[in-house]
């Protein structure tokens, strides 16, 4: 008679999951962490601001409390480093919280800068400093990690079809190739004129020029913008990069630049369509009706001189 053996069956989650998805279920379970047991992320690129979205953030922190945890990861002294949450631990310190929920996850520090960067890029609004500095840490870390240099190099990825790093960043970013090269030349600027980038008084092109600028030339056309009260053009920071180059950039040069008339500054004169149209067949372009108001007027002075020379 044959011997009956007795083996524990295998549960659903053993026979449709890894061993490293159950072994992460088990090390990535939510704790309560205190909350002066988190410290920031080194050098967090994403600011966190008192704001009205922060407000209502911790108003439904104080109701609800943290609904989706954060993620943190140990650091090797002791307590715990922030890697998605940083908000959340805010509204939670203005809830007066003394905890909040996290998943602890054993990260490297570049797999660590990834996921940092990739969570924060889900929100609406972004600054461009913030894009920026997140960019080029996300860059340098896809490229330590391929085990190649970060300086100036564009890094052929494994297992990616030969696409380098800035390939890759630029489809998870779902931005072109040449407008993260233009985002991460925005770190070489001094912060008040990253600032200044950020609240839409450069643009990002004349900002990208003027980031091949050496700091000390930053600095003069910084006190320059401010006693003038007024911001370069794209093609006059084009200019101040040329005469950078050439090592003919100086005070009295950036100051000359600074006074040349842009195209945007020109005084313009309008005048309600309704006022002329009536004067016009219907279907007339405004540009038709604006040379025919220019020939009426050289009509004009030509008879008016006439009658100058008569009298």
């Amino acid at each position: 008679m044959a011997k009956e053996i007795k083996m524990p069956l295998p549960s659903a989650a053993d026979l449709f999951s890894t061993q490293e998805e159950r072994d992460n279920a088990d090390r990535e379970s939510v704790r309560e962490i205190p909350l002066g047991e988190i410290s920031d992320f080194p050098n967090h690129p994403f600011k966190v601001k008192m704001d009205e979205s922060m407000a209502d953030m911790a108003e439904s922190v104080k109701q609800y409390g943290v609904l989706v945890p954060a993620l943190v990861r140990e650091k090797p002294e002791g307590g715990y480093e922030m890697i998605a949450g940083h908000r959340r631990k805010m509204a939670s310190e203005l809830a007066e919280k003394k905890e909040i929920p996290c998943i602890v996850r054993n990260l490297t520090d570049d797999e660590a800068i990834i996921i940092m960067v990739d969570s924060n890029l889900q929100r609406e609004q972004i600054l461009p400093s913030e894009k920026a500095f997140a960019y080029k840490m996300k860059l340098d870390a896809m490229k330590r990690r391929a085990g190649r240099p970060c300086k100036n190099s564009a890094t052929v990825l494994p297992n990616f079809e030969g696409k380098t790093s800035r390939q890759i960043l630029s489809e998870q970013a779902g931005e072109s190739h040449e407008q993260i090269r233009k985002y991460i030349r925005l770190t070489e600027l001094i912060t008040p004129i990253l600032d200044m980038v950020d609240s839409g008084k450069i643009a990002i092109r004349p900002a990208v020029e003027l980031s091949y600028l050496p700091k000390e030339q930053q600095t003069i056309l910084l006190d320059t913008m401010q006693l003038e009260d007024c911001t370069p053009s794209h093609a006059q920071a084009i200019k101040m990069r040329k005469f950078a180059d050439e090592g003919r950039l100086n005070e009295d040069v950036i100051l000359s630049i600074l006074s040349e008339e842009k195209g945007n500054q020109k005084e313009q004169f309008r005048m309600p369509k309704e006022r002329i149209s009536k004067y016009f067949s219907p279907g007339t372009s405004a540009k038709q009706m604006e040379d025919t108001i220019v020939k009426a007027l050289e009509l004009y002075r030509k008879r008016e001189r006439s009658k100058d020379r008569e009298r």
